[in-house]
Protein backbone atom coordinates (compact mmCIF):
# COMPACT_ATOMS: atom_id res chain seq x y z
CA UNK A 1 0.00 0.00 0.00
CA UNK A 2 1.05 3.62 -0.46
CA UNK A 3 1.36 6.00 2.48
CA UNK A 4 -1.22 8.78 2.35
CA UNK A 5 -0.14 12.13 3.80
CA UNK A 6 2.52 10.54 5.99
CA UNK A 7 5.07 12.69 7.81
CA UNK A 8 7.97 10.34 7.24
CA UNK A 9 8.83 7.81 4.57
CA UNK A 10 9.07 4.05 4.70
CA UNK A 11 12.80 4.34 4.02
CA UNK A 12 13.26 6.69 7.00
CA UNK A 13 11.57 4.41 9.51
CA UNK A 14 13.35 1.34 8.15
CA UNK A 15 16.67 3.15 8.52
CA UNK A 16 15.77 4.07 12.11
CA UNK A 17 14.84 0.47 12.88
CA UNK A 18 17.87 -0.90 10.99
CA UNK A 19 15.51 -3.03 8.88
CA UNK A 20 16.72 -4.03 5.42
CA UNK A 21 14.11 -6.58 4.29
CA UNK A 22 10.58 -5.96 3.03
CA UNK A 23 8.71 -8.47 5.20
CA UNK A 24 7.02 -5.89 7.42
CA UNK A 25 6.64 -3.04 4.93
CA UNK A 26 2.84 -3.03 5.10
CA UNK A 27 2.83 -2.91 8.91
CA UNK A 28 5.43 -0.14 8.85
CA UNK A 29 3.37 1.88 6.37
CA UNK A 30 0.29 1.42 8.54
CA UNK A 31 2.32 2.62 11.52
CA UNK A 32 3.43 5.74 9.65
CA UNK A 33 -0.12 6.65 8.67
CA UNK A 34 -1.40 6.01 12.18
CA UNK A 35 1.40 8.09 13.70
CA UNK A 36 0.76 10.92 11.25
CA UNK A 37 -2.94 11.11 12.10
CA UNK A 38 -2.13 10.98 15.84
CA UNK A 39 0.14 13.98 15.32
CA UNK A 40 -2.71 15.79 13.54
CA UNK A 41 -4.99 15.14 16.50
CA UNK A 42 -2.40 16.08 19.10
CA UNK A 43 -1.49 19.34 17.37
CA UNK A 44 -5.06 20.19 16.22
CA UNK A 45 -3.71 20.87 12.72
CA UNK A 46 -2.24 18.95 9.80
CA UNK A 47 1.12 19.35 8.08
CA UNK A 48 0.38 17.98 4.60
CA UNK A 49 -1.09 20.08 1.78
CA UNK A 50 -4.62 19.76 0.46
CA UNK A 51 -5.77 20.41 -3.05
CA UNK A 52 -7.03 23.96 -3.57
CA UNK A 53 -10.30 23.98 -1.61
CA UNK A 54 -12.94 26.63 -0.90
CA UNK A 55 -13.91 27.01 2.76
CA UNK A 56 -16.68 29.28 4.03
CA UNK A 57 -15.84 31.15 7.23
CA UNK A 58 -17.63 33.31 9.77
CA UNK A 59 -16.16 36.78 10.21
CA UNK A 60 -16.38 37.81 13.88
CA UNK A 61 -14.14 40.85 13.56
CA UNK A 62 -14.21 43.63 10.98
CA UNK A 63 -10.52 43.69 10.21
CA UNK A 64 -8.99 40.31 11.14
CA UNK A 65 -10.03 36.80 10.16
CA UNK A 66 -8.34 33.79 11.74
CA UNK A 67 -8.07 30.80 9.43
CA UNK A 68 -6.65 27.32 9.35
CA UNK A 69 -3.10 26.98 8.06
CA UNK A 70 -2.69 28.37 4.54
CA UNK A 71 0.44 26.93 2.95
CA UNK A 72 0.95 29.56 0.24
CA UNK A 73 -0.54 32.71 -1.25
CA UNK A 74 -0.33 31.09 -4.68
CA UNK A 75 -3.92 30.51 -5.76
CA UNK A 76 -5.30 32.24 -2.65
CA UNK A 77 -8.73 33.72 -3.35
CA UNK A 78 -10.85 35.59 -0.82
CA UNK A 79 -14.47 36.50 -1.53
CA UNK A 80 -17.09 38.11 0.69
CA UNK A 81 -20.86 38.08 0.90
CA UNK A 82 -21.78 41.71 1.53
CA UNK A 83 -25.47 41.30 0.77
CA UNK A 84 -26.20 38.47 3.22
CA UNK A 85 -27.77 36.26 0.54
CA UNK A 86 -25.14 33.52 0.51
CA UNK A 87 -23.50 34.78 -2.68
CA UNK A 88 -19.79 35.55 -2.52
CA UNK A 89 -19.85 38.29 -5.14
CA UNK A 90 -17.00 40.53 -3.96
CA UNK A 91 -13.46 39.33 -4.65
CA UNK A 92 -10.72 40.87 -2.51
CA UNK A 93 -7.23 41.61 -3.81
CA UNK A 94 -4.16 40.49 -1.88
CA UNK A 95 -1.96 43.38 -0.69
CA UNK A 96 -4.61 45.88 -1.80
CA UNK A 97 -7.67 44.90 0.22
CA UNK A 98 -5.99 42.53 2.69
CA UNK A 99 -2.65 41.06 3.74
CA UNK A 100 -1.73 37.65 5.12
CA UNK A 101 -0.03 37.21 8.48
CA UNK A 102 2.38 36.47 9.97
CA UNK A 103 4.21 38.50 7.34
CA UNK A 104 7.43 36.50 7.85
CA UNK A 105 5.74 33.10 7.53
CA UNK A 106 7.25 32.30 4.13
CA UNK A 107 10.76 33.11 5.39
CA UNK A 108 10.33 30.70 8.30
CA UNK A 109 8.65 27.95 6.29
CA UNK A 110 5.45 28.33 8.28
CA UNK A 111 1.84 28.78 7.12
CA UNK A 112 -0.27 31.94 7.09
CA UNK A 113 -3.07 31.97 9.68
CA UNK A 114 -4.62 35.44 9.58
CA UNK A 115 -6.18 37.65 6.92
CA UNK A 116 -6.02 41.32 7.87
CA UNK A 117 -7.90 44.06 6.04
CA UNK A 118 -6.02 47.22 5.09
CA UNK A 119 -7.09 50.80 4.50
CA UNK A 120 -10.82 51.32 4.83
CA UNK A 121 -11.73 47.75 3.90
CA UNK A 122 -13.55 45.48 6.35
CA UNK A 123 -15.04 42.01 6.50
CA UNK A 124 -18.83 41.74 6.65
CA UNK A 125 -19.67 40.56 10.15
CA UNK A 126 -21.68 37.35 10.47
CA UNK A 127 -24.42 37.44 13.11
CA UNK A 128 -26.28 34.33 11.95
CA UNK A 129 -24.80 30.91 12.78
CA UNK A 130 -25.87 29.62 9.37
CA UNK A 131 -24.46 32.45 7.23
CA UNK A 132 -20.69 32.50 6.76
CA UNK A 133 -19.72 35.76 5.06
CA UNK A 134 -16.20 34.98 3.78
CA UNK A 135 -15.08 32.31 1.34
CA UNK A 136 -11.38 31.46 1.25
CA UNK A 137 -9.99 29.24 -1.49
CA UNK A 138 -6.47 28.06 -0.72
CA UNK A 139 -4.04 25.20 -0.51
CA UNK A 140 -4.40 24.39 3.18
CA UNK A 141 -1.67 22.96 5.37
CA UNK A 142 2.06 23.60 5.70
CA UNK A 143 4.56 24.44 2.94
CA UNK A 144 6.61 21.39 4.03
CA UNK A 145 6.60 18.95 6.92
CA UNK A 146 8.78 20.45 9.70
CA UNK A 147 11.85 18.45 10.75
CA UNK A 148 10.51 18.11 14.31
CA UNK A 149 7.25 16.65 13.03
CA UNK A 150 9.11 14.17 10.82
CA UNK A 151 11.22 13.02 13.76
CA UNK A 152 8.15 12.73 15.99
CA UNK A 153 6.45 10.66 13.30
CA UNK A 154 9.41 8.29 13.08
CA UNK A 155 9.42 7.80 16.86
CA UNK A 156 5.65 7.30 17.02
CA UNK A 157 5.66 4.91 14.06
CA UNK A 158 8.47 2.87 15.63
CA UNK A 159 6.50 2.74 18.86
CA UNK A 160 3.35 1.64 17.02
CA UNK A 161 5.28 -1.04 15.16
CA UNK A 162 6.72 -2.34 18.45
CA UNK A 163 3.21 -2.50 19.93
CA UNK A 164 2.31 -5.27 17.49
CA UNK A 165 4.41 -7.46 19.80
CA UNK A 166 2.91 -5.99 23.00
CA UNK A 167 -0.79 -5.68 22.44
CA UNK A 168 -1.51 -5.25 26.15
CA UNK A 169 0.94 -2.37 26.46
CA UNK A 170 3.61 -4.30 28.35
CA UNK A 171 7.08 -4.93 26.97
CA UNK A 172 9.19 -7.73 28.46
CA UNK A 173 12.99 -7.82 28.56
CA UNK A 174 14.30 -11.00 30.12
CA UNK A 175 12.88 -11.04 33.64
CA UNK A 176 11.77 -7.41 33.52
CA UNK A 177 8.54 -5.91 32.24
CA UNK A 178 7.78 -2.26 31.57
CA UNK A 179 4.50 -0.54 30.78
CA UNK A 180 4.33 1.61 27.67
CA UNK A 181 3.65 5.24 28.63
CA UNK A 182 0.66 7.07 27.18
CA UNK A 183 2.67 10.01 25.81
CA UNK A 184 6.28 9.70 24.77
CA UNK A 185 8.04 12.70 26.38
CA UNK A 186 10.40 13.10 23.42
CA UNK A 187 7.50 13.18 20.98
CA UNK A 188 5.68 15.64 23.22
CA UNK A 189 8.70 17.95 23.31
CA UNK A 190 9.14 17.77 19.54
CA UNK A 191 5.49 18.62 18.87
CA UNK A 192 4.77 21.14 21.62
CA UNK A 193 5.79 24.21 19.52
CA UNK A 194 3.27 23.18 16.86
CA UNK A 195 0.22 22.54 19.04
CA UNK A 196 -2.83 24.76 18.79
CA UNK A 197 -4.33 24.88 22.26
CA UNK A 198 -7.94 25.97 22.43
CA UNK A 199 -9.34 28.07 25.24
CA UNK A 200 -12.77 27.04 26.49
Amino acid sequence: MAITNGYCTLAEIKAALRVTDTVDDVLLENSIEGASRRIDGYCSRFFFQTASTAVNLFARHQFRLLTQDISSVTGLTVKTDTSGDGTYATTLTLNTDFIVEPTNAALEGRPFRTLTMVGSKSFPISYLPTLPTVQVTAVWGWPAVPDDVREACILLAMRQFARYNSALGVLAFGEMAITVRAVDPDVRDLLSPYRIVGVA
